[in-house]
């Protein structure tokens, strides 16, 4: 395979994150709920604006994976008050790491979170916390493959439907 490359998102590929979030989002989730949910959730998470206001955010990051100049997966993560629960500035929030079907299995997940590692630990966090569906094994298991260790749950609204997530966790040691 050839190498990829995991770049800053600019404003101006605010297309493209739309694609990819909406794509791999969908690809991961529909089978797991309803359509009405699944629409709901992608028009209000994935418009222009709010991932406008998301990428304007300095608290805020996004990171695309690519592979011959096409996007395959991306990174999202939280610093500071952007953070979605804890919002404790020694902490970084992994909020998504998506990769687009065809590519699991190849590593891509992997480098996305191993970059988000690298900037935690140049933010000199001391931890990195996520939250994961629980139904979502595949996802489960790779952070617990990584060290992340279960430390709450919390609701996550998908549409009209309440799911249950795993909180996790990873001490970094800087």
């Amino acid at each position: 395979m050839e190498t990829i490359e995991i770049r800053k998102i600019a404003l101006n590929e605010i297309d493209q994150l739309q694609k990819i979030g909406r794509q791999t989002f969908h690809d991961t989730f529909s089978e797991s709920n309803s359509e009405e949910n699944m629409k709901k959730y992608l028009d209000e998470k994935f418009s222009i604006e709010k991932l406008t206001a998301e990428l304007s955010n300095e608290d805020s990051e996004f990171y695309f994976a690519i592979l011959e100049s096409e996007v395959i997966g991306y990174l999202k993560i939280n610093f500071g008050e952007t953070q979605t629960e804890l919002k404790d500035e020694k902490a970084l929030e992994i909020e998504r790491i998506y990769v687009s079907k065809e590519f699991h299995g190849k590593r891509v997940g992997q480098l996305l979170y191993e970059k988000a590692i690298e900037i935690a630990k140049n933010k000199k966090s001391e931890y990195v916390w996520l939250g994961v569906w629980e139904e979502n094994h595949r996802a489960v298991s790779f952070y617990k493959k990584n060290g992340f260790v279960e430390f709450d749950k919390h609701i996550f609204r998908l549409g009209t439907d309440e799911q249950t997530d795993l909180m996790m966790k990873l001490k970094l040691t800087n």
